[in-house]
């Protein structure tokens, strides 16, 4: 039997929010169309300088001599080929027949200047079409109107289209640098984004209620993305450096919370030691320290016992089952019995009262619920600000945008305060009335631009009290 895909309280959150973000999409987000224009002009010589390197390179000379009139620049199935067969290059991955993988993803890890030049151009080249082009196209009389949709995805989050707000590059600083620089307040204002903190952790937090896990999200002084990283590379907590946390959190611990599984993470952990030559806080470098322990990438074949003893996957294999198995029990049984009920239903309902229904893998399950009610809580809170409380106190603020996690708004200078109180009472206390099923504490953390700034000029900012 079929469930209502909504309750009415979810109903009207759909709703209302349309509104809003139609009004959201009518403001618009004010654009330096001379930089774009310049930098779109300036993107593709470097392009076209990149192409004449690759080009007279012995590389390029040895993959037209196998492929002769059929050369294409762009093909990466030609490139590997010439990679693995004519140059001997070694592919890190292979298909399930047991030949080299040619993806983007595996080519990319060959330690050669042409591949890293290749794929630099490459990377170049969807800056220039997608993002910088595909905003181009969507600008009217300077200003840029993305699309909110809440209709399309299945998890009940957002999306965004002409263009795609929710896509600008992060990973890649200077690109996304690069791309922000376009984006820029109106005369007297500054950009302002308002996001939710560890707002998926702290839902999930809410469905499986595991004391550990909140234990880690009322504590301050507790870091559970420090204390992770410290058991993947073997140090105590307080050798662990920023760049070992980033890792620990952005190659463990999110990836085991959606699904991911040891052996991946391991590979990214081991590439992140070479690639961002970790160090531990006292300079240590981090592939020496793990030699000491012991662990190397592959570990040794010894007679009679385990052939993988010694090497960092088995390590990896080890700390992912005292994740589960010891430190968050009881979010693993949660899980299982999450699914398990899943499975005898054929749907779930969220805390934000959608139904979710019909066929999904076991982590689709699992994350659907944590993803859709976190965006939940930040659409609420972009509702109330948007159709009632800017209203209330005759401000001039607008919200021209939101990423799933986060609000960004053009805010007048003599307004900037006092927004950031009101948005963060909305996002963080207000929010409770609707959601009376949080039991842990919200944070929102505050960038901004500089008065008359761009987007790629943010920086934090305290909110006042």
């Amino acid at each position: 039997m079929k469930q209502l895909p909504y309750t009415q309280k979810a109903f009207d959150l759909l709703h209302q929010s349309t509104v809003a973000l139609s009004r959201v999409e009518a403001r618009g987000i004010r654009m330096d169309t001379a930089y774009l224009n310049s930098t779109i002009k300036t993107v593709q010589e470097r392009i076209d300088r990149m192409e004449e390197r690759l080009l007279d390179s012995k590389v390029a000379r040895v993959w037209k001599k196998r492929v002769g009139s059929k050369f294409k620049l762009d093909s990466l199935q030609q490139l590997g080929v010439t990679l693995f067969q004519d140059l001997g290059h070694v592919s890190t991955e292979q298909t399930e027949t047991g030949l080299p993988k040619m993806d983007e993803q595996t080519l990319s890890t060959i330690d050669d200047p042409f591949v890293k030049l290749y794929f630099k151009c490459k990377k170049l080249k969807k800056a220039r079409t997608t993002y910088l082009m595909g905003i181009q196209r969507e600008i009217v009389d300077g200003i840029l109107h993305p699309v909110f949709n809440l209709h399309l995805v299945v998890t009940y989050r957002s999306s965004s289209d002409s263009p795609n707000f929710q896509n600008i590059p992060i990973r890649n600083l200077s690109i996304g640098k690069m791309i922000r620089k376009a984006f820029i307040a109106r005369r007297g204002r500054r950009l302002v984004e308002l996001d939710y903190s560890g707002v998926e952790v702290r839902v999930a937090a809410c469905y499986h209620k595991d004391p550990v896990m909140i234990e880690y999200i009322k504590d301050p002084t507790k870091d559970m993305h420090r204390d992770m990283a410290g058991e993947c590379f073997c140090v105590p907590p307080n050798m662990v450096s920023k760049e070992m946390r980033y890792c620990g959190k952005n190659m463990f611990v999110f990836p085991q919370f959606y699904g991911d599984w040891y052996i991946d993470c391991a590979r990214h952990l081991w590439e992140a030691v070479d690639k961002m030559d970790l160090k531990l806080v006292d300079g240590t470098p981090l592939r020496e320290h793990l030699n000491r322990k012991g662990i190397r990438e592959r570990g040794e074949l010894i007679p009679g016992n385990d052939p993988t003893r010694g090497s960092f996957e088995a390590h990896i294999r080890a700390t992912e089952h005292d994740f589960w198995k010891r430190r968050f029990k009881v979010y693993d049984r949660w899980r299982q019995q999450w699914y398990d009920a899943y499975k005898g239903q054929g749907w779930f309902q969220t805390k934000s009262g959608f139904v979710v229904q019909g066929y999904m893998k076991r982590n689709e399950v699992i994350n659907s619920p944590v993803q859709g009610t976190a965006f939940h809580l930040l659409l609420w809170s972009l509702k109330e600000l948007v159709l009632k409380e800017l209203r209330k106190h005759k401000m001039r603020t607008y919200i021209i945008g939101q990423i799933h996690d986060s609000i960004v708004a053009d805010v007048p200078e003599e307004e900037f305060e006092d927004f950031l109180v009101l948005a963060n009472n909305v996002m963080t206390q207000q929010v409770r009335k609707w959601a009376p099923w949080l039991t842990v504490p919200l944070e929102v953390e505050a960038e901004a631009s500089p008065v008359n700034g761009n987007w790629a000029e943010k920086e934090a900012v305290e909110i006042p009290t």
